[in-house]
This record gives C-alpha cells, sequence and structure tokens, in this order.
C-alpha cells in the first residue's frame, strides 16, 4: 500500500511503512513522551481534509477539529478520516476564536496549529516538536527562513508581510523572519501566561509578540507553505492587514506580559523531566 506524502521538491510516493518508521513513534517511546495534541480550524472543508487528516504523524495523541459552523459535510468527513478525533463546534466567527476554543479543549503537553486546507504538512510536526523537547517554549513556523518555502502566497502578501515583519523587528527588537503564519507550536503550560483575545487571522501575529513579551524561548521552524487544495481562502489580504497592524501598535503600548518564577521553575522542571526522553522524529 502506498500513501501520498508532500516534500519540498513537490509530491512523492513511499512506502506506508517508511513513513511510519520516518514520522511514528514506538509504544515503549510514547510512554515517555509529551502527549501532543493538534488543533485545526476548519470551516467548509470537507473536500480539503483528505489531504490533512490520513498524514498526521502517529506521535500525535489528540487531534481536535473545530467546526466554524460549516454548511457542508466537514464534521462527517472528519469523523470518517479520523474516527478518533475530537470535534468541537464554534459558537462564534474567526480564526482566532476558534483557536482559543481548541487550545481550551487540548489535554496535551504540547500544542500544535494546523491549517486544514492542505497548505501545511503534517509530516513537518516531528520537526516542531523536536525543537520544544530542545528546550525552546515556542515553535513557530517559517516560510522565509532557510528551508522554508510558499507555494501560496501572492507577491502583495509577501510585501505585506515582509513590512509588517519588519515594523515587529524594529519596535520589538526580534528578528522575526514570518509574522503572518499559522504553523506553529507550543508548551500548552504558555498559555498559562499568554492569554488569546483576538477573534480574526491576527492571532498568529498576537500569539508571536505575546510569546515574545513573556520572554519565552522562541524558535523559527522551517515550513514548507503548499497551495490550498480546494476552495478559497477567508483570508482577505486589507482588512485582516489592518488588523495585524493595529494589533503591532495596540501590542506595543501594552505592559508586557512576565513569566513569573514559580512558571520559570515548572519550566525547568519540565525541561530537565523530558531531557532523557528526547527521540529525534523525522
Amino acid at each position: 500500500m502506498f500513501v501520498e506524502m508532500k516534500s519540498g521538491e513537490g509530491r512523492f510516493l513511499m512506502d506506508e511503512q517508511q513513513v511510519r518508521s520516518s514520522i511514528g513513534v514506538g509504544l515503549a517511546d510514547k510512554q515517555a513522551y509529551p502527549r501532543v495534541s493538534v488543533v485545526i480550524p476548519a470551516r467548509n472543508e470537507a473536500r480539503n481534509l483528505c489531504h490533512v487528516l490520513p498524514y498526521i504523524p502517529s506521535l500525535v495523541d489528540e487531534v481536535i477539529l473545530v467546526d466554524g459552523q460549516s454548511v457542508d459535510n466537514t464534521i462527517e468527513v472528519a469523523q470518517q478520516l479520523f474516527p478518533a478525533i475530537h470535534v468541537v463546534k464554534q459558537v462564534g466567527k474567526g480564526k482566532g476564536d476558534a483557536l482559543r476554543i481548541g487550545f481550551s479543549a487540548c489535554t496535551g503537553d504540547i500544542i500544535v496549529m494546523l491549517d486544514a486546507d492542505g497548505s501545511a504538512d503534517p509530516a513537518e510536526i516531528p520537526r516542531f516538536v523536536e525543537a520544544l523537547l530542545a528546550g525552546h517554549d515556542f515553535a513557530k513556523g517559517s516560510r522565509f527562513t532557510s528551508g522554508g518555502a510558499s507555494h501560496d502566497i501572492t507577491i502583495l502578501r509577501h510585501a505585506g508581510n515582509y513590512l509588517l515583519s519588519s515594523l515587529v523587528n524594529v519596535l520589538f527588537w526580534t528578528r522575526f523572519s514570518d509574522l503572518c503564519y499559522g504553523y506553529n507550536a507550543f508548551w500548552k503550560q504558555c498559555l498559562d501566561t499568554v492569554s488569546i483575545d483576538c477573534d480574526g487571522f491576527e492571532i498568529e501575529t498576537l500569539l508571536n509578540l505575546r510569546m515574545h513579551k513573556a520572554r519565552f524561548a522562541i524558535v523559527e521552524v522551517p515550513s514548507i507553505e503548499y497551495s490550498r487544495v480546494h476552495g478559497e481562502s477567508n483570508l482577505r489580504t486589507f482588512r485582516d492587514g489592518w488588523r495585524v497592524l493595529k494589533t503591532i501598535f495596540k501590542e506595543r503600548l501594552q505592559r508586557p506580559q512576565r513569566v513569573s518564577a514559580t512558571q520559570k521553575n515548572t519550566a525547568q522542571i519540565r525541561l530537565e523531566h523530558y531531557e532523557g526522553m528526547k527521540k529525534v522524529v523525522r
């Protein structure tokens, strides 16, 4: 049996056993491995889920799909493709609201944010988990660091992302290469300090800035963005770009969120606990 996987240079066929061995974690390893939760916000993504859910690596313990009032059979398709999936129905609107709901439903130690449109490769999840196990608190995906790429971003959106990233780097003394990308992972414990109070696509910017202001250890992980398989994106360049800009200035004026001494000690204990349990998963 063969399954279709994505690589940096296109799609290729890989034997199912090779897939499992290259991205999987054995039962013995799972007993000494942090629990990983994946949150997938989705609205009318029934046709795209077959490009996402079957490729979730076996190291993932929990998949939460937040359904944004879909009018197609998104939920039914998700349950058929991934019977163990936990579906949460969104009452409000917006990606930020959906992720906030999904985060609160997670039971894992690590939370991974994944889009439902087939633009993000689930096989990259182990790369994000490795970055966290290496001692970082927040692993932010980047399409514009070495090893990353985008087959979907338009010239206008690329220019806007560059200008907004440059603005953030000046105002916050950061070195972000990609500000507006939704493939990220972090320790759930970070949410004890970082609150999520936005509803739209500015959620990625808000997370990046608040993780930085809280002095969490951030690392950029190269990621390849593919084109949406079916349908059209809900992202609106100027409307959402304006929301991102307002978020940047709002966060610049607000006092930074700090990690308390207790939280720092807890984080250190957590890292020491997993230090001997790291497993390289590719």
